[in-house]
């Protein structure tokens, strides 16, 4: 059991551990015995120190996690013995400079900074000729090109850089920004270098000269437009950042509660998950996939929030690489595996299927056939066809089923002496037996009684069928000259609209005579004239007794008269005994 003692290094608070510290304590005192006579003693020390705490504090996880003696070890490895520098500065500048770069030229790494120290305005080009083993004039250069080439973007863009890279104060910062090792030898020649730099401007420096500089102006111009500029763009980074903040938190904020909302679905049954389910073409479970949506759309919304803070926080301590790099792992697997989910809910569309029931009707020519269609109030209060109309149901049994609205009716002359009923159920899947074994299950009912044909206006399946487009297509083919009596509740099932248009006045059915694949009204008002006009968001149609005109956002056609007009090639027109077919190369 060893004990531990509380250091305080470069302003940094360590745990160490007592033989640790002892270690850590010869090691310095060597090295302030080493620099006894050297000039800059004190910031030597100071920015050795500095650079001792940085390594310890990036091998410590945790503020309560105890340095042992494995660290110091590890650090004075990095920054060298105090003894390899007791030599003439000939064997300074060469012997040990080798050494350590044999055993850590594998481990340099280059950091963006700004090079003050050598900059006109911000240091930003000298700091990226650094950066990329470029003399800074070529970078000076180049950023005056495409100033120039670019009406000044890349001003803004030289201004951002300006903000957003930090400047190398510390000599640690300025040998990191050059690739250099970070060790006792160069700290000590970056430093040496620095004193000699400003011995030799002070021995050339003209006095009388230099004076009357500084009382006429105590910045140069670009120092202080500089410095203007800088505070500006700051203060907009920080409104930049506190905008990132305010997004990403709410954002992050409003997906948790989602997905605790989800979560607890099943025990409080919040409305909607039963549509979820329904549509689950994946089977995965509903919590699962919103978790997968978490991680995909809030990991992104995290790095703004922190990027937002690092803006606001110059200071801020880096979560770390395992932690970028877990949360960068989770979310690539979360949005991989919606990927996944979302092929396969589209395949599940991919095959269409028909089952097809038929039954002749006791209906024959000089006939009247009334027909009529059925609602349940108990499943829905709203009645009518609507083909994206359906929600999950309970019966009589407390059987869970869907309840769907999109059936159609559609009336069609026959040369037969009697009438039929065909009745098509469709369904789709990621397969054709899926798509007609789902067919199969739809339930859909109706009843023929004398001349009265009574049929449901929708139809249910299990759930655990789920959605997957399932309507049933009701036609009747009539003999000519029969008589059809229309229950006005039927109107807004019909595919063929002029039926429709035929069937209804003021809330009130007609008798209809299907005569030569024609509808002809017997109890109309002698002026009542044929006038269909459907539009929605993106296409109209039209029917009236001037003719026929389709329109959609990029194409219409227009038949009257006068011929066929159409402001495409593309779209084919066919007018036969069999009515009037309209066709695109695209279909």
């Amino acid at each position: 059991m060893n004990k531990t003692v509380n250091i305080n290094l470069a302003g940094i608070f360590f745990h160490i551990d007592e033989d640790a510290y002892l270690k850590l304590q010869r090691y310095l005192e060597a090295i302030k015995r080493s620099f006894t006579d050297s000039q800059g003693r004190s910031e030597i020390i100071a920015d050795i120190e500095a650079r001792i705490a940085e390594l310890f504090n990036e091998r410590v996880r945790n503020d309560k996690q105890v340095i042992r003696i494995q660290e110091v070890d590890d650090v004075i490895s990095i920054m060298g013995q105090p003894e390899d520098y007791l030599v003439d500065d000939e064997i300074f500048e060469d012997e040990p400079e080798k050494t350590y770069q044999k055993k850590q030229h594998s481990t340099l790494s280059k950091k963006l900074f700004r090079d003050t120290d050598n900059s006109y305005i911000g240091g930003v080009s000298s700091g990226l000729g650094h950066y990329l083993g470029v003399d800074a004039i070529w970078m000076r250069l180049l950023w005056i090109l495409l100033a120039l080439g670019s009406g000044g973007t890349f001003i803004l863009i030289y201004i951002l850089f300006w903000i957003l890279v930090p400047e190398a104060r510390t000599t640690a910062e300025k040998l990191t920004m050059t690739g250099e090792p970070v060790n006792i030898s160069n700290i000590e020649k970056k430093i040496k270098d620095g004193f000699d730099n400003v011995s030799e401007a002070v021995k050339n420096i003209d006095l009388p000269k230099q004076g009357n500089r500084i009382k006429s102006s105590s910045k140069t111009f670009f120092e202080a437009l500089g410095d203007m500029i800088l505070f500006v763009f700051k203060i907009f980074a920080k409104f930049i950042g506190v905008m990132l903040i305010i997004i990403g938190a709410s954002t992050l904020i409003g997906l948790i509660i989602a997905f605790f909302s989800v979560g607890v679905a099943d025990v409080i049954e919040i409305p909607g998950i039963d549509f979820l389910e329904a549509t689950n073409a994946a089977n995965v479970p509903i919590w699962l996939m919103s978790l997968m949506l978490l991680f995909a759309i809030g990991i992104p919304f995290f790095f703004l929030f922190y990027l937002g803070l690092k803006i606001l926080v110059n200071n801020l301590k880096s979560i770390g690489a395992i932690a970028k790099f877990s949360l960068f792992g989770l979310w690539l697997m979360s949005l991989i595996g919606l990927v996944v989910i979302g092929v396969k809910q589209a395949s599940e569309y991919t095959e269409d299927a028909m089952v097809q029931q038929t039954e002749n009707l006791n209906i024959t020519a000089k006939d009247t056939l009334f027909i009529n269609m059925n609602h349940n109030n108990t499943y829905s209060k709203q009645f009518g066809r609507n083909s994206s109309q359906w929600r999950p149901i309970y019966d009589e049994n407390d059987n869970k089923l869907l309840y769907l609205t999109d059936v159609e009716l559609i009336f069609k002359s026959t040369k037969d002496t009697v009438a039929s009923l065909r009745i098509d159920k469709n369904s789709r899947g990621n397969t054709y037996r899926n798509a007609k074994n789902r067919a199969e299950k739809i339930n859909y009912n109706y009843t023929i009684q004398n001349n009265r044909l009574e049929l449901d206006g929708f139809l249910t399946t299990a759930f655990q069928n789920k959605f997957r487009d399932q309507e049933v297509e009701v036609t009747v083919y009539i003999p000519e000259d029969t008589v059809i009596y229309a229950d006005q509740n039927t109107h807004s099932f019909y595919r063929n609209h002029y039926f429709s248009s035929n069937s209804g006045d003021q809330g009130k059915g007609h008798y209809l005579q299907m005569l030569n694949d024609e509808i002809k009204c017997l109890d109309c008002p002698e002026d009542f004239r044929l006038n269909i006009d459907i539009n929605d968001d993106t296409s109209e149609f039209k029917l009236d007794e001037n003719g026929i005109r389709m329109k959609n956002d990029t194409n219409s056609v227009e038949i009257n008269q006068e011929g066929i007009k159409s402001t495409t090639d593309r779209v084919k027109v066919n007018i036969d005994s069999n009515g009037i077919q309209i066709t695109t190369d695209d279909n």
